[in-house]
């Protein structure tokens, strides 16, 4: 095989694999999901098919490549004909769609808890070591008034 032509494989490969990445990404979106039932995409045995060859995603090698995570959950539902069915009803992929709004607000906001927990324990802690190193002083600022106060009366018991 000439150089051009390993070239142009590995070329037209990497755009396949684009390809089928995007479009995986778009899965994600409840409203393109009834779009594509609309126009009886789910009906076709061919983008069955090319349904199930895009599983290849949710392998370990490729995973890290999407950006969506709920795209390949969509993706798995897709595998059902009941799921694809109910897809054309447009008050169904509004719930889904509520739902994963839902459950991105539900993240953030968990997200946003151990933030402030885990500054508010590093604000608590740096409070405590201050505390500490301040009392540990307190000893020593009283040890060194108290040499103070030794070395003076012995210097003024030595001077009588």
């Amino acid at each position: 095989m000439s150089d051009d032509l390993i070239q142009t494989i590995i070329n037209d490969d990497r755009q396949r694999f684009l390809l089928d990445l995007e479009f995986v990404q778009t899965l994600a979106n409840p409203q393109y999901l009834n779009f594509l039932a609309q126009r009886n995409y789910f009906k076709n045995p061919a983008f069955i098919n090319y349904l199930k060859y895009l599983l290849y995603f949710k392998e370990d090698n490729y995973i890290k490549y999407v950006r969506y995570p709920q795209a390949l959950y969509f993706l798995d539902l897709l595998q059902r004909e009941q799921f694809r069915q109910e897809l054309v009803n447009a008050t169904y992929c509004r719930y889904i769609e509520d739902q994963q709004l839902l459950a991105w607000q539900r993240l953030q906001r968990r997200k946003n808890q151990l933030l402030n927990n885990a500054t508010g324990l590093a604000a608590s802690s740096s409070t405590t070591n201050n505390n500490n190193n301040n009392e540990a002083e307190t000893p020593n600022t009283q040890n060194s008034t108290n040499a103070i106060s030794t070395s003076t009366t012995t210097n003024n018991t030595q001077l009588r």
